[in-house]
């Protein structure tokens, strides 16, 4: 893990250049593909989003950091083999229906990619069944949602409802956010988790899949 140290520093300042150089020169020394992403890449990574959970760094320190490890991947991505590379659980994630937000939703997006997950980005004003049909189409493990307008919240209730009725909801863990939204409310409609900002998204995320 210490050889991958200057990789972590350099994608928890967003030192794109210095990272990516670090990360080409793994590749060349024969770096195990999955030893880089996971003790170079996603510990840097989780400690962003620790730092931000707890108030120590914000969005934008966050975002350089996710996109720092996005020009990192994209060296990696050709490297890749069959098998090489073991993705920690498939996310499904979406704006409701009657929501055109995606800011937020966007920012949980890439800390969740940082952080090892497929990430099947169904955009916003995303309908109940959308979310349904994609989960079945990907046997996805967490459904995420998203509102920024208090009034779009019932759709969440409408679309778990909606996995309800297609019988597939306890083959998936639903996850719900946004301004407006509370804990409460989440277990209201019981959703299996909420999720204040990116960083928690990543932390219940990984609770909800036993990863942590």
């Amino acid at each position: 893990m210490a050889e991958f140290n200057a990789l972590t520093e350099s994608v928890i300042k967003g030192d794109i250049k210095s990272a990516v150089a670090e990360t080409q020169k793994a590749l060349e020394t024969g770096q195990d593909i999955q030893s880089i992403i996971d003790d170079g890449l996603i510990r840097a990574m989780d400690d962003v989003g620790e730092r931000f959970s707890k108030g120590q760094i914000f969005v934008p320190q966050m975002l350089r950091s996710a996109k720092t490890m996005q020009e990192c991947m994209k060296l990696i991505q050709p490297h890749f083999k069959e098998g090489d590379v073991k993705a920690k659980g498939k996310v499904v994630i979406g704006t409701v229906k009657g929501d055109l937000h995606d800011i937020g939703k966007n920012l949980v997006s890439m800390m969740l990619e940082g952080a090892g997950f497929t990430i099947i980005d169904l955009g916003v004003d995303v309908n109940p069944e959308a979310f349904v049909e994609k989960v079945k189409e990907t046997e996805a493990d967490i459904m995420g949602m998203s509102a920024l307008l208090s009034t779009t919240m019932p759709a969440m209730r409408h679309t778990i409802d909606a996995l309800k009725e297609a019988g597939i909801r306890d083959q998936v863990k639903v996850m719900i956010g946004g301004a407006p939204v509370t804990d409460d409310f989440a277990r209201e409609i019981k959703a299996d988790a909420y999720a204040p900002d990116a960083g928690s998204a990543v932390i219940q995320t990984k609770k909800l899949l036993g990863l942590s």
